[in-house]
């Protein structure tokens, strides 16, 4: 399993993080470590968390009373808080409007135990991921790219928060990947459907009317040239923003 990191991601996770805890308490975060960032925000050292809490007060969007820095380079910052800037934000992510420039994939994983005829995992691979890099410049991740503890629900439910869209693939009717594509439509996400060629007509009715981009082992080099367009049309004006 492989740790995604996104600096703008991780800035969004930690004004969510700092968000929650206040609104929990009623107060700012008394004492907040950078063991306790990292491990809020996913960061890989202690020295990136450090750099993320660093930028946010820079840019005015956490408040901190007094930072303390130590001899061995880590750090504590004392009561916490987000400024009104970092309230709107923390309100805009809940929303869904804000983006930490990532794709979000919705699909069935592989069960050790069968083998899948459609060989997806190995197609999302080898295709639908370069192809979304070269497309937006936006890395396409899924829940087994986030190494951290929780909940998986909260987990899944920030990671799609936090996307600039989603990529659902619909080949193989799985249940957990139309609540994610749901999920998705209904925070404004752009979402776009890929399916298998050959089962596309097993679909649920409510999205076989939606934009799906067919794919096949023997046709990649035109599905590659179809889910570029598509992913390009529907995100251009995301992507013309630029990642928060």
């Amino acid at each position: 399993m492989t740790t995604f990191v996104n600096p703008a991601d991780q800035a969004i996770r930690l004004i969510n993080y700092i968000g929650a805890e206040v609104t929990r308490s009623g107060v700012p975060i008394r004492q907040l470590t950078d063991v306790q960032v990292r491990e809020a925000i996913g960061a890989p050292t202690a020295q990136f968390a450090i750099h993320i809490v660093d930028e946010l007060h820079s840019k005015g969007l956490v408040s901190i009373g007094v930072p303390s820095k130590m001899l061995d380079g880590s750090a504590k910052f004392w009561d916490v808080n987000l400024s009104l800037d970092g309230w709107e934000q923390y309100n805009a992510t809940k929303r869904g409007e804000l983006h930490g420039g990532y794709g979000f994939m919705a699909m069935q994983f592989p069960r050790s135990s069968t083998r899948d005829p459609y060989r997806l995992d190995e197609f999302v691979q080898n295709v639908v991921r370069p192809t979304t890099k070269d497309a937006t410049g936006c890395d396409l991740i899924d829940m087994r790219d986030v190494a951290e503890a929780g909940v998986i629900d909260n987990i899944m439910r920030d990671r799609i928060r936090s996307a600039t869209f989603a990529i659902v693939d619909l080949t193989h009717n799985n249940r957990g990947a139309y609540w994610e594509a749901g999920y998705a439509e209904g925070l404004g996400k752009p979402v776009v459907y890929i399916c298998q060629r050959s089962a596309f007509d097993r679909v649920h009715f409510d999205t076989n009317h939606c934009t799906t981009v067919l794919w096949s082992w023997d046709s990649n080099e035109r599905f590659r040239a179809e889910l570029a367009a598509t992913l390009r049309r529907s995100l251009d004006s995301r992507l013309a923003e630029g990642h928060t």
